[in-house]
């Protein structure tokens, strides 16, 4: 029977706790890291133009993330985030979405916002916030952000995203679109507030929504193992009355296949679902942190061995999709791209002072442009403390 708590009862005699590991919930994996497949597993459908995009996209994040740090100790950028390690979450789930469902990202996860079309140029001039910046030179590098593409403009708050996910897509289904939300967010964010709140209300309103949780095993320098007890953070989705589904982050195949199951779901039901991805972040929590302060190098190297891209490359080539010196030449020309448009990128100039406040209503409210004007008198007064802005005011 049911109460108007809408909680089932079942009725017993003797007291009796229900433990914490009564629900387990198991591991997706269909690939090996020799690239064969596990016995009893099925490939997902998969066509070899789509399966090599994803192989793409995950080497080209690669490859930026290496030299975008680099950059960044040079003192070209001011910050960066990698996603090493974690390629095969964000590439294999964009991969198994449709180009119009949206896409609420945390920080991580420039590997779904290549697949869907973000160009070299466009990564470059945002990690610059140059003047040809989509943001306007407004956001911290790797806030990246894409009406065209369906990319929700990144926030810095942790998890913010969560419930914003969930108010869209109950938005999208009240609209009758045929399209899903995605919101991707790590297994720190889990401990805030607002992953229990977007939870929460996406399963009472039944919204199509798809929460994605990268579980890299760290929030910045806290393990998971002083972060929560239990089982991870797919129960808690059941917790909240929705299906879940726990995956080997660094399969981009389980990853895939996952992640197509919870899109036709959804909208078949209008229901939320949870995705968790057991990863592991073999980089920096960013180019502000030492994980040497918290983590050994053996660790590290342990984990070194799980590599996603490793993994699906021999898969590949056992498909007779790619070889191993094209695959080279591909790697090696893509290195001389980025450093070639890193190059160019850093000469555009910046944005014009006046973009601080357009683009925030339809037009400058009095108390913006205001502001603005005592800015301008600021500068005009210590020039000296802001020599890229100081000689371009009017």
């Amino acid at each position: 029977m049911t109460n108007p708590n809408n909680a089932t009862i079942t009725t017993v005699h003797t007291a009796e706790f229900t433990a914490g590991d009564a629900l387990k919930i198991p591991t997706l994996r269909i690939l090996r890291d020799d690239g064969s497949i596990y016995d009893g597993a099925t490939e997902p459908e998969l066509d070899k133009d789509t399966a090599i995009k994803m192989y793409d996209t995950m080497v080209f994040i690669r490859v930026l993330d290496e030299r975008m740090l680099a950059a960044q100790r040079q003192g070209r950028i001011s910050f960066y985030m990698q996603c090493l390690g974690e390629e095969a979450t964000t590439v294999g789930s964009a991969a198994a979405l449709d180009d119009k469902d949206m896409i609420m990202a945390q920080y991580r996860e420039q590997g779904a916002l290549r697949y869907r079309g973000f160009t070299l140029e466009q990564f470059m001039n945002q990690l610059f916030s140059n003047e040809k910046d989509l943001g306007k030179g407004r956001q911290m590098p790797v806030h990246y952000g894409s009406k065209d593409i369906h990319y929700m403009t990144i926030s810095s708050p942790l998890g913010t995203q969560i419930p914003q996910a969930s108010g869209y897509a109950y938005a999208q289904k009240m609209r009758g679109l045929k399209n899903t939300t995605i919101c991707y967010f790590g297994e720190g964010a889990a401990s805030e507030g607002d992953f229990h709140a977007g939870l929460n209300m996406a399963a009472v309103h039944k919204a199509p929504v798809i929460f994605f949780c990268r579980n890299n095993g760290y929030a910045i320098s806290t393990p998971a193992n002083e972060q929560f007890v239990g089982d991870g953070i797919a129960c808690r989705g059941v917790g909240y009355g929705m299906k879940a589904i726990r995956v080997d982050g660094a399969d981009i195949l389980a990853v895939y296949q996952a992640t197509k199951m919870a899109r036709d779901y959804a909208l078949e039901h209008n229901e939320p679902i949870l995705i968790e991805a057991m990863a592991y972040r073999l980089g920096a929590h960013s180019s502000s942190d030492d994980p040497s302060g918290y983590r050994s190098k053996e660790e590290e190297e342990k984990w070194r061995q799980n590599d996603p891209i490793s993994r699906y490359r021999l898969w590949l080539i056992e498909k007779g999709w790619l070889n191993e010196a094209d695959d080279k030449t591909t790697i090696d020309a893509l290195r001389g791209e980025i450093l070639d448009a890193l190059k160019v990128a850093e000469k555009v100039a910046k944005p014009g002072i006046e973009h601080l406040i357009s683009d925030v209503y339809k037009e400058p409210i009095p108390a913006l442009q205001q502001q603005l004007e005592e800015l301008k008198a600021h500068i005009r007064k210590y020039p000296e403390a802001y020599p890229i802005t100081a000689g371009r005011l009017d």
